[in-house]
């Protein structure tokens, strides 16, 4: 296992290294400058050279990534350009949104995929399992932001149970727990309809397995020998899906929070995109892209805890 772990550390450092790289040269040979953006088209050619200067945006691009990756490796992510607020403390604020928003959402995905996923498997070919993999088609037909708008016309303005924007802050945690259960119910009904066809797909296949059949043949019921037998295997493909989701409720989080307002991650780095702020953008994308990779590594070594012959496999 310690030779499996390490190489899967090492794997996740070195796509992070190249996620860097990626990132800042992608944003480093877009046209324009952002000392004329934050000057305004009005600036002086000089003034534009003097601020560029303060802000290290003249030096060669390879003198500038490695400025960056100092900050990133020291915490220190250095300033906005525009509000030229210290960006660690701004994304911190951010991230204490984002991250309730994306565990909430997660959870409810999970709590909505299973049942109606084992649903779907134990009666299928029946009415009872057509209509539950009907309804998550449904699910994974409608649009993130088309669901997050019917939720707001519902629970919002018709039934005004919760509000339809804003965040008060944690200063108020009821108030804030529920301005984040719209935003969640549309992240996660939406992932969880998703991960419904994989827990539909995976208990099916061990339901038709040889030692499932076994068990049965000895005079389990089918959902008494999956509940004994089954459960586990099915888990192994599953939680690889889960870590799949759960990047794809970082990047939907995003659209999400920009409809219910919400001061998070996402708007953030809008707002970022918007006023050309590329430190803000470059400090961000790599804090996602970490997430996504550490939220991989986890999946990997999860998969070999509950598959021994995975570990053994991928530590050769």
């Amino acid at each position: 296992m310690a030779a499996y772990l390490a190489r899967r550390v090492a794997i996740t450092l070195v796509t992070l290294f190249g996620a860097s790289v990626a990132t800042f040269a992608v944003l480093g040979v877009l046209p324009g400058s952002p000392a004329q953006v934050v000057l305004g088209t009005q600036a002086t050619p000089q003034a534009v050279r003097q601020l560029s200067a303060q802000l290290g945006t003249n030096k060669p691009l390879w003198a500038q990534y490695l400025h960056w990756a100092q900050g990133l490796v020291t915490a220190q992510l250095g300033r906005s350009y525009v509000s030229h607020q210290l960006i660690g403390p701004l994304i911190a604020q951010a991230l204490s949104v984002t991250g309730p928003l994306i565990l909430f959402a997660l959870a409810i995905g999970v709590l909505f995929a299973l049942p109606l996923g084992l649903g779907a498997a134990l009666y299928n070919g029946k009415v009872t399992g057509t209509l539950l993999s009907a309804l998550s088609q449904v699910g994974i037909a409608v649009p993130t932001f088309v669901g997050g708008i019917v939720l707001i016309i519902v629970f919002a303005v018709k039934v005004p149970v919760f509000p339809s924007s804003g965040f008060p802050g944690w200063s108020e945690p009821g108030q804030a727990l529920r301005s984040l259960v719209l935003p969640a119910l549309t992240l996660g009904l939406v992932e969880g309809a998703i991960l419904s066809r994989y827990v539909r797909a995976s208990v099916l296949d061990q339901l038709h397995s040889d030692y499932l059949r076994t068990a049965r043949a000895k005079g389990l019921t089918r959902a008494q020998a999956l509940w004994r037998h089954g459960l586990r295997n099915a888990m192994v493909p599953l939680v690889t899906v889960l870590g799949l989701e759960l990047a794809g409720l970082i990047v939907g989080a995003v659209i999400v929070e920009d409809v219910f307002s919400l001061p998070g991650v996402g708007q953030l780095l809008l707002n970022a995109v918007g006023d050309r702020d590329l430190l803000v953008v470059q400090d961000i994308v790599i804090l996602l892209a970490a997430v996504v990779l550490v939220v991989n590594l986890l999946v990997d070594i999860s998969y070999g805890l509950l598959d021994p012959r995975v570990r053994d496999e991928r530590a050769r």
